[in-house]
């Protein structure tokens, strides 16, 4: 038997920690460009020649531009192995019925628990109309709409996530969207796993396609006879539904470019060493290339966690996938103190950050990018994953430093107000004018001088 890889420790700062950190930062857009000899043998059955991922999605992308349904079906076929005709891939809504009924009752009481807990927590968080400023005689604000349609795409096959469905489903019914369509990859047997379909009913779903890949979220922005166009596309899935949610964007928008997952445990000598193991290797387990750090300024809790997840790792059911995230994007760094432990957080800008340190709630306060926060010994992230009420669809390969986590008011938009009395316009008129002229717009100066009272 192989042994398992121990979690690798360094002193931050050190040049020894430089290559590590390095390598894991950059996994996010590794994705993009190295290609598994998996890809290449399905891009050779799609296109009859080995592709990088760009090439192949744009590809793609365009075969869904130009021919619909049938390049649709005719990538499910190459790409999956699933051959279904547009007629088969709508999911009848009393097939989303029965599926409540299909699912351990158990787990349906489970989901309309978390869905409970979602609506809570989105309705919380939505954004109020605000007034009007009125200055008596000009009036201007802000005006929040809900999105007419948005796409909701769920990782598929025999590991999707009934979760995901909850998480990126609900803010939108939450946000008063009219059409939230669910695309998702079907199994082999061309059907989905009942409880998906299942939380799909609960969230309020009724449009729900057996569709999944990159060709999905073409046919999602683009639109096909089958298919109808959405206004903006969001949810997780691998480094092909990521890139065509890059290509397509401006024909639809996105929710963000998510990469493999991630965690980083802030912690110091108080923290349970079986705990921060136990809440690295619930993030390893999710791919060989999720992330799972420990940044601590203590080295004897360093090496009591490294101890510990190897004791864990071993009795794993998914032990081989987190062992291979372990050994390679698993990392536990040594500060000089929480102050710069806090630092080093922030510079990674983690998807999930855990803080089991003393003063937990000081230290969050000091954390300026993360995509969800876990404060204490008795919040482990798998809460956030299921049932809290915050959606899991959150940023990642730091990309916390400029996207947040899927909320209701991602499916807002904003439209400014503005109501000028004839007054008004006359007493800013010459500024008005001044600024066009200085930026070479005359038929600007003239829309505002034509105004003028005779």
């Amino acid at each position: 038997m192989n042994a398992m890889p121990t979690l690798r420790i360094v002193q931050f700062g050190s040049p020894e920690s430089r290559e590590p950190l390095r390598h894991i930062r950059e996994r996010f857009y590794r994705q993009i460009s190295e290609v598994s000899a998996a890809s290449v043998e399905k891009t050779i059955r799609v296109f009859g020649r080995a592709l990088t991922p760009v090439e192949s999605v744009r590809r793609i992308v365009e075969a869904v531009r130009a021919r619909g349904d049938d390049a649709l079906v005719d990538t499910s076929r190459k790409l999956d192995g699933v051959k279904l005709s547009p007629g088969q891939w709508r999911v009848a809504e009393a097939e989303l019925e029965a599926a409540v009924t299909a699912t351990e009752p158990a787990l349906v009481r489970t989901l309309q628990e978390a869905a409970s807990n979602i609506r809570r927590f989105q309705q919380h968080v939505r954004l109020a109309q605000p007034p009007m400023l009125d200055l008596g005689d000009r009036r201007m604000g802000i005006v929040y709409r809900p999105l007419e349609s948005v796409g909701i795409y769920i990782p598929g096959g025999a590991a999707a996530y009934p979760s995901t469905v909850l998480m990126a489903a609900i803010p939108a019914v939450v946000a008063g969207v009219k059409r939230v369509v669910m695309v998702s990859p079907p199994m082999s047997d061309g059907g989905l796993l009942p409880s998906v379909l299942a939380a799909a009913w609960i969230s309020g779903l009724r449009e729900v396609y057996r569709l999944g890949g990159p060709h999905a979220v073409a046919a999602l922005a683009l639109g096909t006879k089958t298919i109808p166009k959405v206004d903006k596309i969001v949810g997780p899935g691998n480094v092909f539904v990521m890139l065509a949610k890059r290509e397509i964007l401006g024909e639809a928008g996105i929710d963000l470019l998510a990469g493999p997952s991630e965690v980083v445990v802030l912690a110091d000598d108080t923290a349970r060493p079986a705990y921060v193991a136990a809440d690295l290797l619930a993030q390893a387990e999710h791919d060989p290339m999720s992330s799972s750090l420990l940044v601590t300024p203590s080295r004897t809790l360093a090496d009591s966690v490294a101890r510990e997840v190897d004791l864990q790792l071993a009795s794993l059911p998914r032990s081989n996938i987190a062992a291979a995230a372990i050994g390679d994007f698993g990392l536990a760094v040594i500060t000089a103190d929480l102050q710069e432990a806090v630092r080093v957080v922030n510079e990674l800008a983690p998807e999930h950050l855990e803080i089991l340190a003393g003063p937990a709630r000081v230290l969050a306060a000091d954390i300026i990018h993360a995509g969800a926060i876990f404060i204490g010994p008795s919040t482990p992230e798998p809460v956030g994953d299921y049932l809290a009420g915050p959606s899991h669809v959150l940023p990642t390969g730091g990309t916390a430093r400029f996207y947040s986590g899927l909320s209701v008011n991602d499916f807002l938009k904003r439209t400014t107000v503005l109501e000028y009395s004839e007054a008004a316009l006359a007493a800013e008129r010459d500024a008005l004018c001044r600024f066009a002229r200085a930026e070479g717009l005359e038929a600007h100066a003239r829309s505002v001088e034509i105004r003028k009272s005779s």
